[in-house]
């Protein structure tokens, strides 16, 4: 080899198996962990200095084509004068030769100006999961899956200069990313028998390790051990084991995308008093972590991941770029006798750290365990609705052409909160485009499902009947893609109450969207609901005030409101029906269904002052609104307690 060898860059770069079977690799480069250079006989061929090793790591993986000498100067040799950089550089060429000649075979081409790497003479350890090679996962060992997932690209070469330490964080994401589709792609196949069980079972492994909440993944180990006769379900599995029927009959469902998620990580809380270190602060943050994941929106990385950075500083740390993570929750714990305070910050680490949510929580107690789990719940059930606006407006800052279907679904949010009739119904249109773009994406097809039966609900639909049915159909869709997805079920569970359906088909579906989540608060809101419009009035008030309980300030505050007046009115609480109903007005006057339970409950009150003004807001929300229509459209399966909404109504002055 010589300055003047030729550089010929592979312009085909095929799957190895389909190359010229007179040639095969003599070298193979490990780039994750500790580099490795191995040729024939396991001859050791790693170069001596650390700069010539991370020149020939960026050679590989930069490859097949040439590599100039002027951008290894800036990837080894950033903060150095350009012709000292050269220097270097060919003292670390001359020491990258003395190691590779021991290959004994043309490896390395160097020209004046760039080098390269010849690809037919070297194999990479990350060569099987290159997207030009034939679909497989080659590790059939799970334990072999899981330290893929943990590997570290290049962990001895950390520091050899500023701008490689950036360069090798870059090229770990796209291996992550080429690895994870790979690993997704097996599980996907249509044709379950093309792998092994066990090179299925670890690349679920290798999800499972890095997205603890992927869905695939957690249901094909349930699948592996149910085939084995095995009544467990792997700890590692998002799920529990008494759905692991469904699970197996739904197997394949929901497509992972990383697209459609947000990172986050939960920092364990610390402890500001001796008072506080009985495990209440080292728990919260796996308690946090497992009532996020069961949010399909989030991917949580590992507690433990976190851990070990919790004292190091976040700026400049190249450990915390690693882990790519979108959002943090950190948090502290105080004691003070029997009084818990625990106070938690979300914060936006694209944004610098700024703070998306901040809270408080107070409790009375000594058990931690109890109090964890209070507090998760808490926290998490306020997290999901402010998080969801906070990405929601920041999806409507992207360039209108490239809108993802996540992005397109996340800029319709604010809409469906506030019901400005104008807005709202603008909303439909990027729902349908996001199904139309995705139509895997079980979120989108539950988000425009919810628009149509608010279209319905505001009688700003032209078809009532049409519309459910179509909602109905939607929802039905979400289910199918994601049967896990607790927001999608809550709202078909709403459709179908909605639509007048046989009650065990609502309740199923609320039941095991609470069983799923029961950290979400729309999902106990509609639960509640569908107990009232059966007649479990009392059952109703208890599931939609744990709505409340959850997210006292929540951005469907208004519609929990307006919630309770229904089980309150038909047990004939007038009273408390019209405190609420001035309430959820005060906090939305859009919502039409507050202003007909409070014109019921005035009209059964005799209050016909404010009955003649709710019911002229009413007209100006819902002009066609009647009692003839209130009759055809009310939900309420009781006669007596829909003749008596419907009374209310009549002696408020609602017109026939």
């Amino acid at each position: 080899m010589n300055d003047n060898a030729h550089c010929v860059p592979e312009t085909n770069p095929a799957n190895h198996a389909d190359r010229d079977s007179t040639i095969s690799p003599v070298t193979l480069i490990s780039v994750l962990g500790q580099m490795r250079v191995t040729g024939a006989a396991d001859a050791d061929l790693l170069p001596r200095g650390r700069k010539a090793r991370a020149m020939l790591a960026i050679l590989a993986l930069e490859g097949p084509g040439p590599v100039l000498r002027e951008r290894l100067c800036q990837l080894l040799w950033s903060r150095r004068h350009r012709d000292q950089a050269r220097a270097s550089l060919r003292q670390s060429i001359h020491e990258l030769q003395e190691g590779l000649s021991r290959a004994g075979s043309q490896l390395l081409s160097i020209e004046r100006g760039m080098l390269c790497l010849n690809r037919d003479r070297f194999s990479l350890d990350i060569d099987p999961f290159a997207p030009h090679v034939a679909l497989d996962w080659p590790l059939v060992d799970r334990q072999a899956a899981t330290h893929l997932a943990r590997a570290q690209l290049l962990e001895d070469l950390v520091g050899v200069d500023p701008a490689f330490d950036q360069w090798v964080q870059e090229q770990q994401r796209r291996i992550n990313r080429q690895i994870t589709l790979r690993a997704e792609a097996v599980l996907a196949h249509p044709d379950h028998n093309s792998f092994a069980p066990e090179k299925r079972t670890a690349a679920a492994a290798y999800l499972i390790e890095l997205y603890p909440s992927h869905s695939n993944a957690g249901r094909a180990l349930v699948a592996e051990h149910i085939a084995r006769g095995e009544p467990t379900v792997p700890a590692s599995a998002p799920i529990n084991a008494a759905a692991a029927g469904t699970y197996r009959a739904s197997y394949g469902g929901a497509r992972f995308d990383a697209e459609r998620v947000v990172r986050l990580g939960v920092l364990p809380f610390r402890a500001l008093d001796e008072g506080a270190l009985d495990g209440l602060a080292a728990g919260m943050a796996d308690e946090i972590t497992a009532a996020l994941s069961r949010f399909r929106w989030f991917f949580l990385v590992a507690s433990p991941s976190l851990a070990a950075l919790a004292t190091e500083i976040r700026e400049g740390s190249d450990r915390w770029r690693m882990l790519d993570l979108d959002f943090l929750v950190e948090g502290t714990v105080r004691r003070s006798g029997d009084r818990v305070r625990v106070s938690a910050r979300l914060l936006d680490l694209r944004a610098g750290g700024e703070v998306v949510w901040a809270g408080r929580f107070d409790r009375i107690g000594r058990d931690a365990m109890t109090l964890q789990d209070e507090i998760a719940a808490q926290m998490v059930a306020q997290i999901d609705p402010q998080l969801l606006l906070h990405e929601a407006r920041r999806a409507t800052i992207s360039p209108a052409t490239s809108l993802s279907a996540y992005q397109l679904v996340l800029g319709s949010v604010p809409a469906l909160y506030h019901l400005d009739r104008a807005s709202f119904v603008a909303a439909g249109a990027p729902l349908e485009a996001a199904v139309k773009l995705d139509p895997h994406y079980a979120g989108a097809y539950a988000w425009w499902a919810y628009w149509h039966v608010f279209m319905v609900g505001q009688g700003w639909a032209d078809d009532h009947t049409g519309w459910l049915e179509r909602a109905g159909n939607l929802a039905e869709r979400a289910v199918a893609l994601d049967p896990c997805d607790a927001r999608g079920l809550a709202i078909a569970g709403h459709v179908r109450d909605m639509q007048n359906r046989p009650t065990n088909d609502a309740a199923a579906l609320h039941e095991r969207a609470l069983a799923l989540n029961p950290n979400m608060p729309l999902a106990w809101g509609f639960a509640g609901l569908s107990q009232s419009l059966h007649g479990n009035h009392t059952e109703a008030l208890r599931m939609i005030e744990q709505a409340q309980a959850l997210s006292p300030f929540d951005p469907h505050g208004f519609y929990f409101e307006m919630l309770l007046m229904m089980p309150n009115l038909l047990l004939r609480n007038f009273t408390a029906v019209v405190e609420l109903g001035r309430r959820a007005i005060l906090l939305n006057p859009s919502l039409s269904s507050s202003f007909k339970g409070l014109l019921s409950a005035l009209g059964h009150l005799g209050m016909t002052d404010e009955a003649a003004n709710v019911r002229a807001k009413l007209a100006a929300l819902e002009p066609a609104y009647t009692l003839r229509t209130a009759e055809a459209r009310a939900a309420i399966r009781g006669p007596e307690d829909r003749a008596l909404f419907i009374e209310g109504l009549r002696l408020g002055g609602l017109p026939a």
